[in-house]
């Protein structure tokens, strides 16, 4: 009862807050004057009379929120009289006001952005019915020095033992990736991605066609009947969304296909494939490798643990044939996980690693502001004791402030949306084509929250430092003296600015590493010209060309003419080009028993006559392929100088037989490529191993097909206008329904490889420059508060003969100290946090003495300059001026 009398005593208070200041006002203004009228009776002065009656009975506001304080509520108009209090604040200092949103905009707004690909990757609901009850496998091993866990990739056997023998799970599986393949409805011919999936894919994802069916357990068999599913865009560009498309026949790869259904619009698929096949998984082809990815949805009624135990117990013979053949004392088992996560394993340290980069920069954000308020609070000082003087209590001086710094921080948090946005997009536009595993990554209600959060956050942060100081205000100092700030709080602000020079530093040694390594990758030896060449890709994925007859003369008859179009030098095809990935060759055998006994691998790439003189790869010894290489002629082969040094030995590689059929010719140099042997770099020179494309087995061709598109290649004299088109009715010429899936130069090729490592370079270097930035004005104000503090002083001394240079280092000198023990600060924890870097860089060591001298170079001389720059204004002191005002 007690409780709710003082409540509705409070409300009533509230109701009546007016008329009672009013009352208490004029109250005031009575007992003023009485007191006032004694005075003048007293021999005063009328101003002196009023003074000492104000003195006397102290501020009326003070009064006011001292008994609005005793009745236990602040008062809705006090708070709403401070709000206005700190807008009339904000906009008397607009330069101050428009330096903290501003901060707080990009710092804030560049966590935003990387916060909204965290979010839409790791905390946002995938877009499946209950998306809680979908998971995928992965692959625990323990022992044999170690313990690993990564997502698991089936085979065929594995595939059909959890498909009959889980009934915990309802599982379907996919090809690891979408397969471009050529697609034909009536005259409307598009090179599309299609994907090859098991039967249930799309009722584990809850996805129902809005036309049609999904595909059925008897399509989903080997030799099943030829169905396919299509995507709504393909539907409404190849059909016009007509309603009678279920039931008709499409050309997909060259076979015809009956269409069974049409997914929603807003149908969501983690292989985001333009149309689906069966997959029709069975234990020989691609189901006898590991190249099946699982989703898996738990049955209502069932647990997790209930599926990893029947996974483990019916793949139990698999993980024993494991053990034995890679290593006898590892252990494997398997687990299921969330979908989410699982899909986003390998991009997490990454997304991580943005995160702490970002938060780097609110780190340095915070300390900058709270200097930059420290300031602005120091020079209120004789204001804030004058209140504190007239009875105002200290927690409404707190308030105050509080309030001034959420107000800027409504500001920057807005701001920093906006700039979110901008940041968001242009990293959208830097990341390469279907890297991230999702389809969109918006702006959503828990980013925008997040924004503000951390604005308000961050208020909090840099407001915590001016709302103590308040507590140590000295009255007599402050209302007696010009200098109000010691050397506690110049010491404080130091330590501040050390610390954002520190991690800046650690922020632009990191950037610089990136650097480096882009810069080798980049100035690797290419090994060939690629000068004037132009490539373009087709998918032979097709039954026309399983045969070698017809793939034969599609290559001779299409490169003849386009040998033909005006300032074509020379053109050919190969199976891959120079820094592309490329079919890899493993289990071959020496006929020289001084060779024999070794486990080679190497890239294999078939080529037409004139690939390497179109390309001018150099032809080191031997001869290059001809016409004459033939089916019916000796199979040849020609090597690289890495396949010469690596399993040769010094014998002379020509005239030796490999496989037992393939006949070395010739060798050929180097050329840079991604690695598909030993991913120890993303470019780099790998054993290659060429053979003709007249010689490739019948067998292999829709096996090599499947996975990889060949390149169509010209080299131009001089740059031809249309070249792509006209390429394009070159192929056209030879078959009309086979259209080029994309045409490249080769720098467009260089850069696609490179491209998150093009992508990691923008991201930290763009946060290191915003970090720079950031502490240039940390310490520029830090000596421009110095130098504004100190003018009296410096006058007085310039007036008894010190020079402006020595005045100048003297107050430069701080800001110079805080920023040495930054950087020597920054050097520790380089060498703490570099090392985690070693996976991301190639060619130089993570504490390669350039990047690192290139940064501490850097970072010295903007400090320097923000350091010294202030002190500039001591030129303008008057000695004169400041001895008259003494």
């Amino acid at each position: 009862m007690r409780g709710l009398h003082r409540l509705l005593r409070r409300l009533g208070n509230f109701v009546a807050n007016r008329r009672g200041d009013e009352r208490l006002r004029e109250e005031m203004e009575a007992h003023l004057a009485m007191q006032t009228e004694q005075n003048l009776r007293a021999g005063m002065s009328p101003e002196e009379a009023r003074r000492q009656a104000r003195l006397k009975f102290g501020a009326v506001e003070a009064v006011r929120e001292q008994l609005h304080a005793e009745e236990g509520l602040p008062g809705m108009e006090s708070l709403l009289r401070d709000v206005r209090f700190g807008m009339r604040q904000m906009l008397r200092h607009p330069g101050f006001s428009l330096t903290v949103i501003v901060t707080l905009a990009f710092s804030v707004g560049a966590n935003t952005a990387i916060f909204s690909i965290a979010n839409a990757l790791l905390l946002r609901s995938l877009p499946y019915a209950h998306p809680e009850q979908l998971g995928t496998i992965f692959t625990r091993i323990t022992g044999g020095g170690g313990a690993s866990d990564e997502r698991h990739h089936i085979n065929g056997e594995q595939w059909e033992l959890l498909r009959d023998q889980v009934p915990a799970l309802l599982p379907a599986i996919s090809a690891l990736w979408p397969a471009g393949v050529d697609f034909q409805a009536g005259s409307h011919v598009e090179y599309l991605h299609a994907s090859h999936i098991s039967a249930h894919y799309f009722d584990v994802l809850g996805i129902r066609p809005i036309l049609g069916r999904n595909f059925t357990e008897g399509e989903d068999r080997p030799h099943g009947a030829k169905a396919a599913i299509l995507s709504y865009a393909l539907w409404r560009t190849a059909f016009a969304g007509r309603g009678d498309v279920v039931g008709q026949t499409i050309l997909l790869k060259g076979e015809p296909r009956t269409v069974v259904g049409i997914l929603p619009e807003d149908a969501v698929t983690p292989q985001g494939a333009d149309l689906y096949v069966p997959l029709q998984a069975g234990r020989t082809g691609e189901g006898s490798g590991t190249n099946f990815e699982d989703i898996v949805r738990l049955r209502d009624g069932h647990t997790w643990q209930e599926a990893d135990a029947e996974i483990n117990r019916v793949w139990s013979s698999r993980t024993t044939q494991y053990e034995r053949a890679e290593n006898p004392s590892a252990r494997v088992s398997y687990h299921t996980v969330a979908l989410q996560k699982g899909q986003t394993a390998t991009l997490r340290p990454q997304v991580l690693a943005l995160v702490l980069a970002a938060g780097f920069i609110l780190l340095i954000a915070c300390a900058n502001l709270a200097g930059l308020t420290l300031v602005r609070v120091l020079r209120r000082g004789p204001e804030i004791a004058t209140r504190l003087a007239l009875g105002a209590s200290r927690w409404h001086i707190e308030r105050q402030l509080w309030i001034e710094n959420l107000l800027m921080a409504a500001g920057g948090g807005l701001a920093a949306i906006a700039v979110g946005f901008v940041c968001l997009r242009g990293l959208l536009q830097l990341l390469p084509e279907h890297m991230l595993p999702v389809s969109s990554i918006p702006l959503d209600g828990r980013v925008m929250a997040f924004a503000m959060i951390m604005a308000a956050g961050t208020s909090v942060l840099f407001g915590m430092l001016p709302a103590l100081l308040t507590r140590r205000f000295d009255l007599r100092s402050a209302l007696g003296t010009r200098a109000i700030s010691g050397g506690g709080h110049v010491r404080l602000r130091q330590l501040l600015i050390g610390g954002e020079v520190a991690l800046t530093m650690v922020l632009l040694a990191g950037s610089g590493l990136l650097i480096r390594t882009l810069i080798h990758l980049q100035t690797l030896p290419a090994g060939f010209d690629p000068r004037g060449v132009m490539t373009a890709a087709a998918s032979l994925d097709d039954v026309r060309y399983h045969e070698p007859a017809a793939f034969l003369r599609l290559l001779e008859e299409s490169v003849a003419a386009m040998r033909r179009i005006p300032g074509v030098e020379s053109a050919a095809v190969g199976l891959s080009v120079p820094y592309e990935r490329t079919l890899i060759m493993g289990r071959i055998s020496f006929s020289d028993s001084r060779l024999s006994n070794q486990d080679a691998k190497a890239d294999a790439v078939y080529v037409t006559p004139g690939y390497f003189e179109t390309l001018r790869i150099p032809l080191l010894s031997g001869r290059a392929f001809t016409a004459e290489d033939g089916p019916r002629s000796q199979h040849v082969a020609i090597v690289n100088q890495t396949f010469v040094r690596r399993y040769f030995h010094g014998v002379n590689p020509i005239g030796q037989v490999l496989n037992k059929e393939l006949t070395v010719v010739g060798v050929v140099g180097d050329v840079a490529m991604p690695p598909g042997i030993d991913a120890a770099a993303p470019l780099t020179s790998e054993q290659t191993l060429y053979v003709p494309a007249a010689q490739v087995p019948a067998p292999q061709l829709a096996l090599i097909h499947a996975w990889f598109q060949p390149s169509w290649i010209v080299r131009t004299r001089a740059p031809v206008a249309g070249l792509t088109g006209q390429m394009q009715r070159a192929l056209a010429d030879v078959d009309p329904n086979l259209p080029f899936s994309g045409f490249h130069s080769m720098r467009d090729l260089l850069n696609k490889t490179l491209a998150m490592q093009r992508v990691q370079v923008a991201l930290l270097t763009a946060l290191a420059v915003l970090a720079l930035l950031l502490s240039a004005v940390g310490v520029f104000a830090l000596v421009a508060h110095m130098v504004a503090q100190r003018t009296r002083e410096i006058g007085i001394r310039l007036a008894l003969g010190s020079t402006i240079r020595e005045a100048m280092i003297e107050a430069g000198i701080a800001g110079v100290r805080a920023s040495a023990a930054g950087l020597v600060l920054g050097l520790v924890l380089c060498a703490g946090t570099l090392r985690a870097m070693r996976s991301v860089i190639f060619g130089i060591s993570v504490y390669d003495s350039r990047a690192i001298a290139a940064v501490v170079l850097m970072l010295s001389l903007v400090v320097l300059i923000a350091a010294m720059a202030p002190t500039f204004r001591i030129a303008k002191i008057d000695p004169a001026t400041i001895l008259r005002e003494e």
